[in-house]
């Protein structure tokens, strides 16, 4: 569907149907620049299945609304709300099947392999990593995105039954609804920080490089539209910090930076790497990335071992009921609350005190139940080791 008139029919026929939403977008990561959704496909019962052109149709806030008191049915909610979002839809209840996998304990949590898993279904994943935004779209990956949804609700309906079956239903709603609640993320700090081996650059002026680079090559790609590892790879960027070339056949003579590099580019490149050399001292961006929460864990010992104490047996509680309970640790509760609440503790080291730390920090309510007692422990077991 790729026109307004189109789309006008598919907003009446999901507005009359029933039951929940099964809904899925397919993003050019990897080949165009950003997040955006280029075919959104949805299916319900009473409406069918449809498969709409968010490039063609950019306003879907129609769709949205005629759905918005539905219940989403949506694989790895996380990585799909924010480009749906982008075109004007939101759900307000939400079942997400991947996390939902995630906390019935199922190994491998992937689309493919939970419909296999619980529904004794294959499907087909030979064109999960095509570049979804050529124009038009060949038939055989319209199909293989149409059978995406097919069975979405089917698996949703499974998981329910074996969430309940196993007392982890309820957890499943908070989680999903905090999901479904939360908002946009603000936009990130120092995003170049993310550059992939990025450890190896330890001098200020080095990493000046890295972030003049970063900031050149996101212009381009967003100019161009193309990812932004396909105008200069991640390894190249570091390649070149640790380098510090002085001149363009230095710079050639950089990993990253050969001969098929134009002149042009190359110069580009190093005009970043000279504004770098050129920047103040007292402006150059600090060896660690700014941040409000406690030092990196691997300086607890020195800093404070009692705390270094309380994070040890704190992870190790943790893990343990995990492995109880048969989800991954990070789904019941985050590292960073625990690595927060261990390094800066409530006065009072019992259950509830430590409850109501981690509701303060943003733990979901099934999440303070499950953890405070056993945290509360480690701590306990902390002072006494220290004692």
């Amino acid at each position: 569907m790729a026109d307004e008139q189109a789309l006008a029919a598919v907003v009446a026929a999901f507005a009359s149907g029933t039951g929940p939403v099964a809904v899925d977008a397919e993003r050019a990561s990897g080949y165009r620049y950003g997040q955006r959704a280029y075919l959104i496909q949805l299916r319900r019962a009473g409406s069918g299945s449809a498969l709409i052109d968010p490039i063609a149709c950019p306003d879907l806030s129609g769709l949205g609304a005629a759905i918005e008191d539905a219940e989403w049915v949506v694989h790895a909610a996380t990585q799909d709300l924010p480009c749906l979002a982008e075109v004007g839809m939101r759900p307000r209840q939400l079942f997400d099947t991947e996390l939902a996998g995630r906390i019935a304990g199922f190994p491998r949590v992937g689309l493919g392999p939970m419909t296999e898993n619980v529904l004794g279904l294959s499907l087909a994943k030979e064109h999960s990593a095509v570049d979804w935004s050529t124009r038009p779209l060949p038939e055989p990956w319209l199909r293989y995105a149409a059978l995406d949804v097919e069975v979405l609700v089917e698996l949703r309906d499974a998981l329910e039954q074996e969430l309940d079956a196993q007392g982890k239903l309820g957890w499943a709603l908070e989680e999903f609804a905090s999901i479904a609640a939360a908002p946009r993320p603000a936009p990130r700090t120092d995003p170049w920080r993310r550059t992939s081996q990025l450890h190896k650059v330890r001098r200020r002026r080095q990493l000046a490089v890295v972030r003049e680079l970063w900031l050149a090559r996101d212009r381009m790609a967003q100019e161009r539209d193309v990812s932004p590892g396909r105008v200069l790879s991640d390894a190249a960027i570091v390649n070149a910090a640790l380098a510090m070339p002085l001149n363009v056949a230095a710079l050639q003579a950089v990993q990253g930076f050969g001969p098929r590099v134009h002149r042009r580019q190359l110069e580009q490149w190093l005009a970043a790497v000279q504004r770098a050399r050129e920047i103040p001292e007292n402006q150059l961006p600090p060896a660690a990335a700014p941040h409000d929460g406690p030092p990196p864990p691997r300086a607890w010992a020195e800093k404070d071992p009692v705390a270094a104490a309380r994070l040890s047996g704190a992870r190790a509680a943790v893990s343990e009921l995990a492995e109880r309970l048969h989800l991954p640790a990070e789904n019941l509760i985050t590292p960073d609350l625990v690595r927060r609440v261990s390094w800066q503790p409530p006065i009072e080291l019992s259950p509830e005190g430590v409850a109501a730390a981690l509701r303060r920090l943003g733990a979901r309510q099934w999440q303070v139940d499950l953890v405070s007692p056993a945290v509360a422990t480690a701590f306990a077991a902390a002072i006494t080791a220290k004692d």
